[in-house]
Parts: structure tokens; C-alpha cells; sequence
């Protein structure tokens, strides 16, 4: 008696918490569907705002910042990351931290000396060679590099 008696209780507490459960999913879900609802009236605001400002800046002749809003409002969202490594490879987010690693990193790239050393290009060794510089010099350069590139180019295309 006492078994069946447990089992009667069991199976009541398992519905019973069904039931709970039930309450809450709906509960849940409506509170979900408020969320969303917020959400989208907060959107349509918010798109009614940026539509307007760019309206204004078009009657007062504001085409650059009318361009800017346009172009960022299409972007959408874009993270822009304030955290640098430095050598030791920990973050740096102080600002002065930051700008010291910058100007260790400018310092260092900007004031290297010249290579002495022969200087490698395709198996061939390249000298140090000082070149008049004039605009027929400058033109025969470009037209020179111009048509490596090109022929490299078509080279890349027919393989």
C-alpha cells in the first residue's frame, strides 16, 4: 500500500512539474517576444533618426558628413580594437603604454642604418650604384617595371 501510495505522488509531482515547466517556457517565450519587440521599435527609431540628420545635412549642403553618416550607417557596427602587443607579448590598453611601444616601433623601423652587404636579387648581386636622376632616367624605369609586371602577369594567366 505504502509503494502504491509513493508511486500516486510521484507521478502527481511529475505532472505538477511539467506543468511548472510549461508556465515557464510560455512565460519565457513571451517575455522573449517582448525583447524582440522593444528591439525592433528601439531599430526603427533609432534608422527614423539617422534618416532624418541626413536629410538635414543634405538642405544645408553637408555632403561630406551626409556621405560619412550614409556610408556608416551601411557598414553597420565596426569594433575598433585598442589593445597592442608589446614585446614581451602582453596587452597594453593604457594609453601611454601604447604610445610608447608605437614610438619604439617607429623609432626602431625609421632610424636603421643601410645595409653594407650586397644586396640579393634572382642569383644576381646588386651593387650600390648611384644613378642620374632625370626624367628620361624616371621615365625608362617606369616603362621598364611596367612591362615586368605586365609580363608577369601574363606569364601567371597562361600557366
Amino acid at each position: 500500500m505504502q509503494i502504491c501510495n509513493r508511486r500516486n505522488e510521484e507521478s502527481k509531482r511529475k505532472v505538477f512539474d511539467k506543468r511548472r515547466r510549461e508556465k515557464k517556457e510560455q512565460e519565457y517565450h513571451r517575455k522573449r517576444k517582448e525583447a524582440h519587440k522593444i528591439i525592433r521599435n528601439k531599430k526603427k527609431t533609432y534608422t527614423k533618426n539617422v534618416t532624418e540628420s541626413v536629410e538635414e545635412d543634405q538642405k544645408h549642403n553637408n555632403t561630406k558628413k551626409t556621405y560619412q553618416t550614409v556610408n556608416q550607417f551601411k557598414k553597420g557596427y565596426q569594433h575598433k580594437f585598442s589593445i597592442i602587443r608589446n614585446k614581451k607579448g602582453e596587452l597594453a590598453m593604457n594609453t601611454k603604454e601604447k604610445a610608447e611601444i608605437w614610438k619604439e616601433y617607429f623609432d626602431k623601423l625609421l632610424n636603421t642604418e643601410e645595409p653594407g652587404e650586397l644586396i640579393k636579387k634572382q642569383n644576381k648581386e646588386i651593387s650600390k650604384v648611384e644613378v642620374e636622376l632625370t626624367k628620361e632616367n624616371v621615365k625608362k624605369a617606369i616603362r621598364n617595371f611596367k612591362i615586368t609586371r605586365w609580363l608577369e602577369l601574363m606569364e601567371y594567366i597562361w600557366k
